[in-house]
This record gives structure tokens, sequence and C-alpha cells, in this order.
């Protein structure tokens, strides 16, 4: 419907033209970038170990109304990092939800070994309570599988052990703040991103779901994020991680899928990011590996 097509690229305009100029390639180029440079190196893929996750014909509803996610099947093996390329409100949103148990499935088949943990995109609004201390937060996510926690609705808390726990925590993963006792609004960005995995790895997840985890994190946060990843998958753990970054899916993933228009594929082994920018606007079928 646009007469004016402008698109912006990390923070950079790439493209501006009129709209009967330009078609779904040239998009792609200035969206994506237009490097053919293939996948890195990754470790062989992973033999032998059991399934943590499976779909099989997964069907999700929006949020709002409507079909996000249809007939999606593939499987997540512990030990491995999956990465999710899409565009937003494709579908992605509501594959990882799904999986990490907050949105109900409506058809078809959604198997997930349990502990489950979710990394969520907005850790100001969905991650912490910025009001609450680090304690309490922590308290909350981890919920009734800590040790130090007792009864129903978390009725009985030993907040000394918790205090405790929650400093190991903070030395742990390399979060500054003055204690345990320090509000969450308190701490940078970066520190309560590393909090909020903190709290999830504590969960000694056998699924981790991650949604975006190093948005609006600097170089070296960055970094320990994905460092922390990837010590995650070591320790058996399946990965699910999206990233509105493409390059950030490239670097992680051991293997990648692309969520466009609802439907999951998963990309070839070696594909280069001009083949998965294609899947992502939904411009050609997936090929055999």
């Amino acid at each position: 419907i646009a007469d004016q097509v402008t698109v912006l690229r990390r923070g950079t305009v790439t493209l501006s033209a009129s709209a009967r100029e330009v078609d779904a390639a040239i998009l792609a180029h200035a969206m994506l970038g237009g490097e053919t440079s293939p996948v890195p190196e990754r470790a062989p893929p992973v033999q032998g170990r059991t399934p943590v996750l499976r779909c099989e014909s997964l069907e999700v509803a929006r949020e709002v109304g409507g079909s996000g996610l249809r007939f999606a099947t593939f499987e997540i093996r512990g030990g491995e990092i999956v990465a999710v390329a899409a565009l937003e409100g494709n579908g992605q949103r509501e594959l990882l939800r799904a999986v990490a148990g907050l949105l109900p499935t409506f058809r078809g088949r959604l198997e997930v070994t349990r502990p489950i943990a979710f990394i969520p995109e907005d850790r100001t609004t969905e991650g912490l309570i910025p009001t609450l201390t680090l304690t309490e937060n922590v308290v909350l996510g981890v919920g009734r599988a800590a040790p130090w926690i007792h009864g129903r609705w978390l009725r009985r808390v030993d907040w000394r052990a918790a205090r405790l726990r929650t400093g190991d925590l903070l030395a742990r993963y390399h979060v500054i703040a003055p204690g345990p006792d320090t509000r969450a609004a308190a701490l940078s960005g970066g520190n309560q991103q590393k909090l909020v995995i903190a709290r999830a790895l504590e969960r000694r997840p056998r699924m981790l779901i991650a949604e975006n985890p190093t948005r609006g994190l600097d170089i070296r946060a960055t970094a320990e994020v994905h460092e922390r990843l990837r010590e995650a998958a070591a320790a058996g753990a399946g990965v699910l991680v999206y990233s509105s970054d493409l390059d950030e899916v490239m670097t992680l993933g051991d293997r990648i899928l692309v969520v466009a228009g609802g439907v999951v594929v998963e990309s070839s082994a070696g594909a280069d990011r001009r083949r998965i920018g294609e899947l992502m606007l939904g411009m050609a079928a997936p090929r055999e590996s």
C-alpha cells in the first residue's frame, strides 16, 4: 500500500525509494545485508542424546486472536542450541511461549522435558519486578523448585538462605550490584539481564528458551549472555533462542529454524544469510540438506 519505502538496519537508512522501484529481493538485501558468507563452523551435531522437545503439527493461536503458528514439526536434543530467525510478528513469539508453557496449544503435539526455564524479551516488564529486591525477584522466578522455599504459593521462605543464594548468583554471574537487598530498578540493563539469566539457570533446566536475550546490551554483556547459553547446552540442556539480529542467529545456532507466516522450516546446513533471508520473507520453499 506504500508509495515510498524506507529501510532501517542497525540505525542506518539502507534504502529509500519509490515502492514501484523495489521488489522483495531488493528489500531483503536492504533489510538483511547483502553478504553471502556461510554459517560459521560449528561443533558436530549432537548424537545419541534424547530429545528434550518434540513438536508435531503444532498449532498455537496468537495472543490477540488468529493463528500464530501452524503445523510446526521439529525436535531439539539436549546439548544443542537451535536458533530462530524471523521477522517480527511471524509466529516466533507464539512458538517460544508455547514451548515455555505460557501459551496454550489448540492442535498437534508438544512434549517438553522439565524443568523448563524462560528468558523473556523484556526484562523490565516480564523478567523482573523493578520495585522488588534482587532476592525477592529470585524467589519469585525460581519458585518452589528452590530448596529454601516451602509450601504452596511461596508462603514459607527461608529468607536468610534466599539472600545467601542470591548473593552467590550475583558473584558467579558477575552481576554488579551492592547486594541481594538492592532493588532491581537500581541495576543497569546488562546487569538486570544477567540476573534474569542467572535465575533461569538456577532451575537447572533441561529445556531453556531465550527470547531476544541480548536486546539492548553492549558488546561485553552480549558476549557473556552467549557464553551462558553455550554453557547451558554443554551441561545437557536443549536451548531454543530467538534473536531479531540475523548475525546473532547465525553465530549461536547449531541449527537454524525460520518462522515465516506462522510456518516453521529448518534451513539447510551451511545456508548463507541470503538463503535464510529468503526463507524469512517467504520467498522460497525450503531446500533439502
